[in-house]
């Protein structure tokens, strides 16, 4: 009885200690696939974040990628834009090529014409009404040689020549007087000088005792009487200066011949 009881604890015995054996190895079974599986979650947590970071990356060359392309598209229309104005620009310059040439043919005709205006401009001052003659004469005289003048272009000259006519001009639409000098009776008298437009050119003493006119057809200076038009002379001297209203004026007219 004991020996099959001693039998028995040893069977038992050994069956606990079998069991405590598979018991330790399927523990140990069961750590190392939970480590396998952290790692696993550890390599696939760490493969998401290169795959976020790819994925992140991939979004900003997609949105380099979008931003080149609109600047690529921008170049495009400014470079078509600026062909465009590349293209004005070369019609522009063969049109300003154009412009010189057809500008040194008129520069060649523009020379002959101020001068032949200015000649017909002298010669018509000297046959005019001699009211300042010496300022008239000087002017025609700078341009004259104004136009021998290298410095000077051909449209500057001929600017100028339209200026002498152009004041010239405003001598037939104005009233004016002016102090001078004139010989009268052989003696340099100082005396006022009346010009209404080119229609009356009349002079008189300050204490007006000689009143006078310019006789067109004549060529020269008349005196007239002590009471003739003296009045009317002196009224235009004031209006001229402003010292009295514009008012009809009884004044001397003598036209030359030709204008008759």
């Amino acid at each position: 009885m004991k020996n099959f009881l001693s039998s028995v604890g040893w069977t038992a015995v050994a069956t606990v200690l079998g069991l405590l054996a598979f018991t330790s190895v399927s523990a140990a079974e069961v750590d190392a696939v939970l480590q396998a599986g952290a790692d696993k979650t550890a390599q696939a947590q760490k493969s998401q974040v290169r795959i976020d970071k790819m994925a992140e990356q991939t979004y900003d060359i997609l949105q380099d990628f979008r931003v080149v392309n609109k600047q690529i598209e921008g170049l495009r229309v400014y470079n078509a834009q600026l062909g465009k104005q590349i293209d004005n620009q070369q019609q522009t310059m063969r049109d300003i090529a154009e412009s010189i040439e057809n500008a040194t043919v008129i520069e060649r005709q523009i020379m002959p014409l101020s001068i032949k205006m200015l000649d017909a401009l002298a010669q018509y001052v000297n046959l005019d009404m001699p009211f300042n003659l010496e300022q008239r004469q000087e002017g025609i005289t700078r341009v004259r040689t104004n136009l021998e003048v290298t410095r000077f272009s051909a449209a500057e000259k001929f600017r100028q020549v339209l200026e002498l006519y152009d004041i010239e001009s405003e001598y037939g639409g104005t009233i004016a007087q002016y102090s001078g000098l004139l010989p009268i009776d052989g003696q340099e008298r100082q005396v006022t000088f009346l010009r209404v437009g080119r229609i009356v050119l009349a002079y008189q003493t300050t204490d007006q005792s000689l009143t006078g006119t310019w006789d067109a057809q004549a060529k020269k200076w008349q005196a007239l009487g002590s009471g003739e038009y003296r009045t009317a002379i002196a009224k235009g001297i004031r209006i001229a200066k402003k010292q009295a209203a514009i008012d009809v004026l009884n004044l001397p007219v003598a036209f030359p011949e030709a204008a008759k």
